[in-house]
C-alpha cells in the first residue's frame, strides 16, 4: 500500500510559478513510477506528467511541455511538479499517482495509488 499527500497548491497570477510536492509513504517508493494528473471543473481528469522510478525518464502532456517539470527525490520519498508560466487554463485540482512498477505511463488506469489532490488556481 502507498499513501500519497500533495501540497503546494494555491492561487497565483497568470505567468507565475508554483511547485507541487507529493510525499509518499508505504511500500517501496523508489521502485515506483509516479505521475501527475489534473481535473478542471466540469472536465475529465487528464494526464500532466510522469517520471520513471529512477527519475531518468519523463514525459509530459503537450499542453504543459516546456512549462512544467516533474522530478523526484527518492531519498526524501517525494515527487515534485514545478509549474512555470502558468495560464488560467491550468486551473484544476492536481493529483499525484503512483504505479506498482518502475516504468511510467500516461493513462489513469495504469496507476494504482492516488492522492486526494491539491487545488491550483491561476487568475488572469
Amino acid at each position: 500500500q502507498v499513501q500519497l499527500v500533495e501540497s503546494g497548491g494555491g492561487l497565483v497570477q497568470a505567468g507565475g510559478s508554483l511547485r507541487l510536492s507529493c510525499a509518499a509513504s508505504g511500500r517501496t517508493f523508489s521502485g515506483s513510477a509516479m505521475g501527475w494528473f489534473r481535473q478542471a471543473p466540469g472536465k475529465d481528469r487528464e494526464f500532466v506528467a510522469a517520471i520513471n522510478w529512477s527519475g531518468g525518464y519523463t514525459t509530459y502532456a503537450g499542453s504543459v511541455k516546456g512549462r512544467f517539470t516533474i522530478s523526484r527525490d527518492n531519498a526524501k520519498i517525494t515527487v515534485y511538479l514545478q509549474m512555470n508560466s502558468l495560464k488560467p487554463e491550468d486551473t484544476a485540482v492536481y493529483y499525484c499517482a503512483a504505479r506498482s512498477v518502475p516504468g511510467f505511463a500516461a493513462r489513469e488506469v495504469d496507476y494504482s495509488y492516488w492522492g486526494r489532490g491539491t487545488q491550483v488556481t491561476v487568475s488572469s
